[in-house]
């Protein structure tokens, strides 16, 4: 590696052309990054002591692609968006310098024939500076001053537009922009392609822009070592479409988590969304991926980039799956995707038919909302969704979901019919995140003439005003400010109209007979509101009931019958009948208290929780064990399943058991021996049992 200090210009001068190698990744510096390089340059022309300007690091690997040059190109690792927005800059300079010259060296002829193009070359050597693909096109057109292509890069366009209108509204003092663009200096590190690793290099980078993407260090880790030849055949034949059905915008914004999504269904765990690179690596380093090849693995990508895309972004084409796609990311649940890609798959595959994928989509659907509307909390739905496909039975494929869904555990559950419509009669759903969601579902459920519910505002038939006209007082009775309060924003109070000015705060009887009103709408949701009377506590709770009857029909929890449900219940352990008589330092009096009071609060964690009792210990578990108990003459012993670095323990009190052997499960052993010890521990084991919950993981 050489690594000396340049004058960009000169640099630019001195060096036949950049390539960008096509596992780059495109052109990405937004308008922020143009703005501070603009500022920096303005600053440096200004300032006459500042002699230069750093602007970052060029790195390259000398022998490029064309060894039939003199002077071949230089393959570009580190510094293309620098060079980009450099370019930007001096083709929209040149275009308003024309044939003046204010500063030697700058005038349109000189900045095009000295850092744009090689006028003496033709073909694509005529250009100093060579993008891939849609960046490519869109900067060659500027800096030939051509139309631009039809399929444009718009990074490339907008910061072009961005540096043309700051020169213009600088045209008249120009000089200072070619001073500070004068004095701009780079480190120019040249790397020897036999000698040198890029791609530690590449990873080892801490330049200033914009940060690398887990998407552009994937590309790059899979790309940059292969021969030319093999980088280009994968490039164009997997990695350039994947960009493509992803969009330029949404590449850069979907293609991270894309990944960590794959990664889950690849293996089971849910990488940290900063550290999806290095998963990905430990993944094709495993056994089974490094002997599948690249090609095999990129096309794997590929594939479920295809499934994501029409989940995620609208590319599917089957009208309700792709109804169905969208009404699940209303609810902005990402962490469902390793599930439905897998599901994707095996219907791509032939595996699962298309109707049980809707209807396993619409079930993950009632899942979340269900879920939301009675406010358990989300932490578990990551783990969740990363782990359903153990439960898969491929020969009994939708079954088998059903019957997982209806299995779920505590705060993990599917809720039942009961809880739902009581929850949502009562759950103030004006705000709701998914308002028009839900609205709308409730609207177009089994109707063929869809209502576009944007078209419409949310109406509470019972108005918001705390200044109540005395019709409304009236109708609603003595304690009518208890009843705004609990009825004003829940199911029973609010409906759909496109004549919410009109009926502003109108008594209900006018609401219902004026032109327009309740007895003449179209709208579903105000369906019977014409026949009532009066519009008080008792007919909001009616209509309360009678919509939430309706919701567990488009919401469906899944059925299957309680003989085949039972073929999937987990099969209890078979013991050797332990109690706590097998367990003498428990019926001693100096630890029974200790034991009675402790066991009582670990069973009151959860429902799920349950005891048994083994030989040599007494487990408690929820769905594994989280906290062991070995009874001792004078304290109980306990392990709680989690790793020592996870546990807070503010007092120090636990002890890593880390690789030694012993009775119970995990990590983490503490001690205890009395009542007063009792709330402390508490906390600890609360700490194992929301771990294995799944509770102390986000949903994003």
């Amino acid at each position: 590696m050489k690594a000396t200090e340049a004058k960009l210009l000169d640099f630019l001068k001195k060096s036949t052309q950049f390539i960008i190698p096509i596992y780059q990744r495109t052109y990405s510096w937004t308008e922020k990054e143009c703005r501070q390089l603009w500022d920096d340059v303005l600053r440096a022309g200004l300032n006459d002591n500042i002699s230069v300007h750093f602007i970052g690091s060029v790195v390259y690997i000398e022998k490029g692609l064309f060894q039939v040059m003199n002077q071949p190109p230089l393959l570009v690792i580190d510094g293309q968006q620098r060079l980009t927005t450099i370019t930007l800059l001096l083709e929209a300079l040149a275009r308003q310098l024309g044939d003046t010259e204010p500063l030697d060296g700058f005038s349109a002829i000189k900045l095009r024939s000295y850092y744009l193009l090689n006028p003496l070359e033709s073909g694509d050597r005529r250009y100093k500076l060579l993008l891939t693909q849609t960046d490519k096109d869109t900067l060659l057109a500027l800096v030939q001053q051509k139309d631009l292509p039809k399929e444009q890069s718009l990074r490339v366009r907008e910061n072009f537009e961005f540096f043309e209108k700051q020169i213009i509204a600088y045209k008249d003092d120009l000089t200072v922009l070619c001073k500070g663009l004068s004095k701009l200096v780079i480190v120019d590190v040249a790397l020897n392609r036999d000698q040198d690793n890029p791609q530690l290099i590449f990873e080892s980078m801490n330049s200033t822009g914009r940060e690398l993407s887990q998407a552009d260090l994937i590309r790059n880790f899979i790309l940059m070592g292969l021969e030319p030849d093999h980088q280009t055949r994968l490039y164009e034949d997997h990695w350039r479409p994947m960009e493509v059905e992803f969009g330029q915008e949404a590449y850069g914004s979907y293609f991270d988590s894309f990944m960590r999504h794959y990664l889950t269904v690849k293996t089971g765990e849910i990488p940290n969304i900063r550290d999806v690179y290095e998963a990905f690596k430990n993944h094709v380093r495993s056994d089974d991926s490094h002997a599948a090849g690249v090609d095999q693995l990129v096309a794997d990508i590929h594939a479920y980039a295809r499934y994501f895309c029409a989940m995620a972004l609208s590319k599917e084409t089957d009208k309700d799956l792709a109804e169905a796609f969208r009404d699940l990311r209303e609810l902005k649940v990402d962490v469902a995707y390793p599930f439905l890609l897998e599901l994707y798959h095996d219907y791509q595959n032939d595996l699962l038919p298309i109707e049980h994928l809707l209807e396993a989509v619409r079930l993950t659907e009632a899942y979340v909302f269900r879920r939301a509307v009675c406010a358990i909390p989300t932490n578990s739905m990551n783990k969740t969704f990363a782990t359903f496909s153990r439960a898969f039975k491929k020969d009994r494929y939708l079954e088998s979901i059903q019957a997982h869904f209806m299995l779920l555990p505590s705060y993990r559950r599917f809720p039942k019919d009961e809880e739902f419509k009581r929850e949502i009669k009562v759950r103030d759903l004006y705000k709701f995140r998914s308002r028009s969601y839900w609205l709308r579902r409730m609207e177009n459920h089994d109707r063929k003439e869809r209502v576009l519910v944007d078209e419409f505002t949310i109406e509470h038939i019972l108005p918001q005003n705390e200044n109540l006209s005395l019709a409304w007082q009236e109708a609603l009775g003595p304690e009518w400010q208890r009843v705004q309060q609990t009825w004003l924003h829940t199911l029973g109070n609010l409906t759909l109209t496109g004549y919410n000015s009109e009926y502003s705060d109108r008594p209900f009887p006018e609401k219902r007979d004026m032109a327009g009103g309740f007895k003449e709408s179209p709208i579903k949701l105000n369906a019977k509101l014409g026949q009532v009377e009066i519009w008080d506590e008792a007919a909001i709770a009616v209509r309360a009931e009678r919509l939430a009857g309706q919701a567990v029909g488009v919401w469906k929890a899944p059925a299957i019958a309680p003989d085949m449900l039972d073929a999937y219940r987990a099969k209890p352990q078979k013991t050797d009948g332990y109690t706590i008589n097998d367990h003498p330092f428990l019926i001693a009096a100096s630890m029974r208290e200790v034991f009675e009071a402790f066991r009582a609060q670990v069973l009151a964690l959860d429902p799920v929780v349950n005891e048994e009792f083994l030989k040599l210990y007494v487990a408690y578990k929820a769905e594994t064990n989280f906290v062991d108990v070995v009874p001792q003459a004078k304290r109980l012993r306990l392990t709680l399943n989690m790793q020592f670095p996870e546990v807070y323990d503010p007092k120090g009190l636990c002890k890593d058991v880390t690789n030694l052997g012993r009775w119970g499960n995990g990590d983490v052993e503490i001690g205890l021996e009395t009542l007063e010890e009792l709330p402390y521990v508490m906390g600890l084991i609360r700490q194992a049992f929301e771990k294995q919950m799944g509770s102390g993981e986000g949903t994003e």
